[in-house]
Formats: C-alpha cells, structure tokens, sequence
C-alpha cells in the first residue's frame, strides 16, 4: 500500500478536492508572508504614503485576524461566540472608513472660478426694459396703430 492509499483511508474521500484546494491555497499564503517578510517593515512603510500605510496595516491584521478564526474552527471552537469576530468587524469598519477617504481623495476637484462662468453663461439673462421691445409683434396680436 503507498503513501497516498494510507492518506486517502485517513479521511472521506467526499472531501479530499477541498483539501487539495485547501492545501494550495495555505501555499499561496505561505508565498505571499516569505514576500512580505523578506522587505524590512520600516523600509516598506517609508515607500507608502500615510493613506497606503494604513491600508497595509489594516489589510495585515485582517489577514491575521482571519487566519486566527480559521485555527479556531479547527480546534473545535465557534469563532462566531470568540472575541475575534468583533475584532474583524471593528477592522471592516476602519477598511470603510479608509475607503471613503481614499475615495474623496480620487473625486475631482471643483475649479469654482470654472463652475461660476459656467453657470453664469449657462443662464438666461433677461435684457433690459429697452432692449426687450422687439421691432416685430408678437403672435396672436394685433399691431396697434396710432
């Protein structure tokens, strides 16, 4: 019997494309923290502007927060009743909050010099009392004469 046969008694075979899937993405995240490891942390943030920092530490201490609530599940306990779960939603609300902020920061600025000669030259202006007598009657009137 192989290696593999051994393995495959070990677990039902209903679930062993999920740990396939499980295992490569553990993989990835290895890859991706040897990555992030490698780079000093104080040599990363001075490259960031302060909006990107944030976004760095909040998408780091999710990543951390989750893969905690994943160690969790696997022990046997509801991350759902654990403190942890009112830590990812305090983070979720920080992520918003600095969404909104990177997204007023992407919105164009107003040229208000711009926008007053627009408008001002988009508006009807009626004329003086002078100039508005026209030389020619108006429909459904009769021309009045002296």
């Amino acid at each position: 019997m192989s290696q593999d046969d051994n393995n495959m008694e070990e677990y039902p075979t209903e679930i062993h494309d999920y740990l396939t899937a499980f295992e490569k993405s553990l993989g990835s995240v290895d890859e991706m923290l040897k990555t992030m490891m490698s780079v000093s942390r104080s040599d990363l943030l001075q490259k960031l502007d302060p909006l990107e920092q944030a976004k760095l530490d909040l998408v780091s201490v999710y990543t951390l927060n989750s893969m905690f609530w994943v160690y969790l599940a696997t022990q046997g306990i509801n991350p759902k009743e654990h403190p942890v779960k009112q830590e990812l939603e305090r983070i979720r609300t920080y992520m918003n909050k600095v969404k909104e902020i990177a997204d007023k920061k992407k919105a164009s600025k107003l040229d208000k010099g711009a926008a007053s000669r627009f408008v001002k030259n988009a508006l009807w202006e009626p004329k003086a009392e002078n100039e508005h007598i026209s030389k020619t009657p108006a429909k459904g009137k009769k021309r009045q004469r002296d």
